[in-house]
């Protein structure tokens, strides 16, 4: 095991300092942490606001920490709250509406997307 392999790291949801921030629509931004194999993001939503339909190569799961959205995953519509996680499976088209209060969601991902790897804005792509 290297020195690299040891190190611990320590991260707080309310306080989440050190993560790769990026603006992914008017409304949407995210702190993005990545390990080896997988790339946690958290994301905050104000109210009304949506990104756009996109899709990736990636797995994706979600939980709703706080607040509530309308999520659109294909052709499917449905509404999440706190507490609620979904998964959307690789390919999908999907996007989110944040809800009265607006929402908070831990975006899981596996394997990491390679593009979230830097700062910037956007949902990005595959290609980047």
């Amino acid at each position: 095991m290297s020195e690299a392999d040891n190190k611990v790291e320590l991260y707080q949801l309310d306080d989440p300092q050190g993560g790769i921030v990026r603006k992914l629509a008017d409304g949407l931004s995210t702190q993005i942490f990545a390990g080896d194999l997988s790339m946690l993001s958290i994301v905050s939503i104000v109210p009304g606001a949506m990104g756009e339909m996109h899709q990736h190569p990636e797995e994706q799961w979600g939980v709703v920490l706080e607040g509530s959205a309308t999520r659109y995953q294909g052709d499917i519509q449905f509404e999440i709250k706190k507490g609620d996680f979904y998964r959307t499976p690789p390919n999908v088209p999907h996007t989110m509406k944040g809800g009265p209060d607006g929402a908070r969601v831990l975006d899981i991902f596996a394997p990491i997307r390679r593009e979230y790897l830097k700062p910037g804005e956007g949902f990005g792509s595959s290609g980047d």
